[in-house]
């Protein structure tokens, strides 16, 4: 398709499916800051959170309010929360380390996505975007929402303003999101435009008319604010570049307007909007003209990753910001619904519609050259002659110079270099990368007890003791195909997992029981006779005869 798609060597990016997480049926992931921890929402309703290093299960919340589908999960700025929505029409706040919930609220509409405001270490506010409504800013404190505005006119101010009478837009839907800092909202609309909102105000300050006017199905930003991402429903991922500054966004808009005082209504706004984004790349596959789902930027912002919409297959599409189809990845014969991009690593998380999550990481081969420069890698087998001087022991040998180290210099191990790509960290704000495990009862003592109760239960069936015996006589059966669980809900008023025991017959009972055992009960006449003819037959049939074997 494109030259740079065979060349190994463009860049750091993932190529082969390294392993899959399976816990129930999962539909919607998020990763943390870090990419230390994997936060993905179930079809039961319930959060599972991965320890992303140990690919093991760190937390697991559990909402016994909500029994419906997970649609979105998005973590805080230092990982403390994690927000939830779910098609039960919830937004749930909750508290990581406690695994508790914080704050449940209950909208009109069913949420498609939701995030929290990424400005603030505890936000109270977030962004929701609802299935037939337009995008809301909530207060999880209060509950109280504020409808955004979702499209504009030339001829009514109000509308202008975004002042929706009757709360119900005349198109659905509409995607929206932050901007890195949380001073401004980005709304997607089903008119092909992208209106830069002042949420406190409940004002559009600018637009930015989408070619061609489809509707905007996904917008997202890069993590460093520096580019903006839509996905429309003209099959095309296009890429802006953000001209306005990450923190000081809003006081810029404002003085950009005051330079086009003699425009009015949409003019003015679009006249605005080219000062703040301004078209880059257009990514779409010219042959097949595949609709894309969830696509996104790398960690760095350096590649665009999206996943095809297509019905039965998963197939993920990686482009360099220059444009260059690059990779594509195919995994098994199942839909894509979820994609992420690790923060940090080159590894690419999708989601199937069976509720498995793939983790898509770089094919790395071993470089012996690395270790041992001088390493020359032979594809087969070579008849090496060795010089005559080779292995001959030379003392006298130049010593190598040491470095010039100052071995008496303390090592600082406290201090954390930042990363670039974690800039607007705060160092006041504690972090919250990994989750402390927490032992697990063990599972298998009950299963023992189990295992133990019914080997006894069959030996006393098989074996015939006197009490077993004394039961058959009188016509009375005991239920010896209970299950263990049953003898183990049969426990003392203590509270301890024994089992009620039978009382020990004493000696003289003892006695008495067998007595009865040997004395069986007088048989009948005819059926005497039978038994005797019986035993004559089985006698004969052995070569024997009774009579002879007495007399002698």
């Amino acid at each position: 398709m494109n030259a740079p798609i065979i060349d190994p060597l463009q860049g750091d990016f993932p190529e082969v499916i390294e392993e899959f997480l399976e816990h129930g049926v999962m539909k919607c992931i998020a990763f943390n800051r870090r990419g230390t921890l994997l936060a993905a929402g179930c079809s039961d309703g319930n959060c599972v959170i991965w320890d992303f290093e140990t690919r093991g299960i760190a937390k697991e919340l559990k909402d016994k309010d909500c029994v419906s589908a997970i649609t979105s999960v998005c973590w805080s700025k230092y990982g403390h929360q994690i927000l939830v929505s779910a098609a039960d029409r919830s937004l749930t706040l909750w508290d990581v380390l406690k695994g508790e919930k914080i704050n449940r609220i209950t909208l009109q509409q069913t949420p498609l996505q939701a995030r929290l405001h990424p400005g603030s270490s505890q936000p109270s506010l977030c962004l929701a975007c609802p299935l037939s409504s337009a995008p809301m800013i909530v207060d999880l404190k209060t509950g109280s929402t504020t409808l955004l505005p979702v499209c504009i006119s030339d001829t009514d101010t109000a509308s202008a303003r975004g002042k929706v009478s009757d709360g119900t837009p005349p198109f659905t839907p509409t995607a929206a999101c932050f901007n890195k800092y949380g001073n401004l909202v980005y709304v997607g609309n089903s008119k092909g435009e992208i209106l830069i909102i002042d949420y406190e105000r409940i004002q559009i300050e600018a637009m930015v008319p989408i070619s061609g006017g489809a509707v905007v199905k996904n917008i997202v930003f890069s993590r460093n604010g520096q580019y903006l991402l839509t996905n429309s429903n003209d099959r095309t991922i296009r890429i802006y570049e953000n001209l306005l500054p990450n923190k000081d966004g809003l006081k810029v808009i404002d003085d950009i307007t005051k330079e086009f005082d003699g425009f009015d209504g949409a003019e003015k706004l679009k006249a605005v909007g080219t000062k703040c984004l301004t078209l880059f790349r257009e990514f779409q596959d010219s042959i097949t003209r595949m609709h894309w789902k969830a696509p996104c930027f790398s960690g760095d912002g350096e590649w665009v990753v999206g996943g095809s919409a297509s019905k039965g297959e998963h197939k993920i599409y990686i482009w360099d910001r220059a444009g260059y189809l690059v990779k594509i990845l195919e995994g098994p014969k199942e839909a894509l619904i979820d994609l992420g991009w690790h923060p940090v690593h080159p590894i690419v998380v999708s989601v199937s519609l069976t509720g498995l999550i793939y983790i898509w990481a770089k094919d790395y081969t071993e470089n012996w050259s690395a270790f041992a420069p001088d390493f020359k890698e032979l594809e087969e087998n070579e008849e090496y002659v060795e010089r005559e001087d080779e292995f001959d022991l030379n003392p006298e040998t130049e010593k190598v110079k040491e470095p010039d180290v100052n071995e008496d210099e303390e090592v600082d191990i406290i201090t954390v270099e930042k990363d670039s790509a974690f800039s607007d960290s705060d160092a006041s704000q504690d972090e919250l990368c990994f989750l402390p495990s927490i032992p697990c009862p063990d599972v298998t003592e009950q299963q023992d007890k189990c295992v133990e109760i019914s080997s006894k239960m069959i030996d006393n069936n098989n074996s015939g003791s006197p009490l077993s015996e004394e039961a058959g006589v009188n016509g009375r059966t005991t239920n010896h195909a209970s299950s263990p669980m049953e003898v183990l809900d049969n426990t003392d008023d203590a509270g301890g997992a024994r089992m009620k025991r039978k009382r020990k017959p004493s000696e003289k009972g003892l006695e008495l029981q067998a007595e009865k055992v040997k004395k069986p009960s007088k048989p009948s006449s005819r059926l005497s006779k039978f038994k005797t003819k019986s035993m004559v037959h089985q006698d004969n049939s052995n070569g024997t005869y009774g009579d002879d074997n007495s007399d002698e």
